[in-house]
Formats: C-alpha cells, structure tokens, sequence
C-alpha cells in the first residue's frame, strides 16, 4: 500500500515541480517545528547536503516512552547519524509520549501510514528505501508497524524492543536488524529456552522463512563496546540480523548508522 502511494512516477513528477519551483516543505514545520496532521503530528529533518530534487531514502523512527519525535532529532545517535548519511528522518510523536503497540487495534499503524502518505506530498520519497525504527517501547511500536504494514519497507531497525514472538503478522519487511543488551531490565532481553540467545528474532525468522544461522562474531564502532552478530542469510528475499551487546537498555553507539551504512552500500563510518 505505502509503495503504491510513493510510486515512481509520483516521484517524477513531484521532481519536475521541485525543478520549476523548489521543495514544497509541509506548511510552517520542518525540524524541532513539528508538522500537524488532523489531531497529531510528527517532525521531519532533511539531510544534509541534499539537493532539493533527488529522491531520499527515509527513515521512520518511532521515539522511546516520555520522549518525542524532537528528542529522537536532537540525538546523535539517531538524529545526526541519519541526517549525515543522505536520509529523510521523520519522528511521529506519540499520543502521550507513548505508543499503542500491545493489540493489532492500535490506532498507530494507521497514524504512521498517514505521516508517509503526508511526506511523499512535498518530498520526493525513495518508495524502495523506506527503514522503519524506534527504541525501547519505539521498537516495539516499530515491530507493531512493519507487522502490519510491512510489506513496503525495505529494513527494520530495531533496538531494545520487541513484541511477543508468539505474534501472528500478516506482513512483514524485507529485512530485519534488531539489536539488544543481555543485561537489559527495562526492555527484558527475551531469551529463549534454556537460556537461548537468538530467541528475540524468532518471530521474523518464521515469517520469512529463514534458514541456518551464521554467527558473524564480534563487531564494534567505537573502541568501548563490541557486539555479537548473528545473520540468517537465507530468507526469502532478505536477510535477519541479530546484534547482542553485553550491556543495559541504550541505543548502542553508531548502530543506527552503521546500518543505513550497509543498507545503503556506504563506507562505513561514525558516526
């Protein structure tokens, strides 16, 4: 459904206008200003260096619980990492600083479906590169989006967060990144039998039909903290990649950005 609304060919011609007259930005928002939509709202940050025509990959964050899409901009662990890196951020904020993500009733999905469907009016969206992620009760939020309108995004990327991996979803993204702390007490790590490490991406192993893990080993960005990486490379058309860290509920630095960077086949960099 989102890809049908950010088509090619909207996207063409959204470029020709923007030729003829420049961006039409959402009226009277951009940045810390968020954009109203009917009786919520959401931020939007361009990238840095972006031209005004060439169509942007976007990512979809959903802020963690007592924040807002404005925390998730400032941050540099998602804000800056995004904006450097070539990427549309749009932030929705959350009815009370939380979100809906406990029953397939929420009202969020459809929130978030309408804040693409709001974007692609005035910027010219990537429909191929749409990511979707979030931290903590944003993650779970994430794992609610994509499970019920999925089919159209290309990555989650999700940290610190997730749903029941009992969860029946009707959809589902083309890839999935999750990455999680074993210590974590806020978000529990969700282990699986007998203790088991890979149980947090259960669910999206099912779903797309994954076949033998690969264990990758340790990774880092930055010298203070290394990560365990776990890759089910033969999915149906994609690939699930699980990130452990030996540490609590935080958004581990650089991952963000280092995903977009292999996703987007850039050099890797931090941050």
């Amino acid at each position: 459904m989102i890809r049908a609304v950010l088509s090619l060919s909207a996207a063409l011609m959204w470029a020709s206008a923007a030729a003829a007259v420049g961006p039409s930005k959402p009226a009277g928002c951009h940045g810390e200003t968020p954009c109203v939509l009917g009786d919520r709202s959401y931020h939007v940050m361009e990238p840095e260096g972006w031209d005004g025509v060439s169509p942007l990959p976007v990512l979809l964050h959903f802020h963690g619980w007592s924040r807002t899409g404005r925390h998730a901009q400032r941050s540099d662990r998602v804000g800056a990492s995004v904006k450097r890196r070539g990427v549309l951020l749009l932030t929705p904020n959350g009815r009370r600083k939380t979100w809906d993500f406990w029953s397939a009733e929420t009202q969020d999905v459809a929130f978030a479906d309408a804040v693409l469907r709001d974007v692609a009016k005035h910027y010219p969206v990537d429909a191929e590169r749409i990511y979707v992620s979030g931290y903590s009760y944003g993650s779970a939020m994430a794992w609610r989006y994509v499970c019920h309108s999925g089919n159209d995004v290309a990555a989650l990327l999700a940290v610190a967060g997730t749903l029941q991996q009992s969860e029946n979803c009707p959809e589902a993204p083309r890839e999935v990144r999750h990455v999680h702390g074993l210590k974590d007490t806020v978000m529990d790590f969700p282990y699986g039998p007998g203790g088991e490490r890979t149980y947090p991406v259960a669910l999206w192993r099912a779903r797309l039909g994954c076949g033998a893990a690969r264990a990758l080993g340790q990774w880092q960005v930055v010298d203070f903290l290394k990560l365990e990486r776990t890759v089910w490379p033969g999915c149906t058309g994609g690939q699930v990649v699980l990130d452990t860290l030996p540490g609590g509920h935080f958004i581990p630095h650089g991952w963000i950005g280092r995903q977009l960077d292999e996703l987007l086949n850039l050099t890797p960099s931090y941050p």
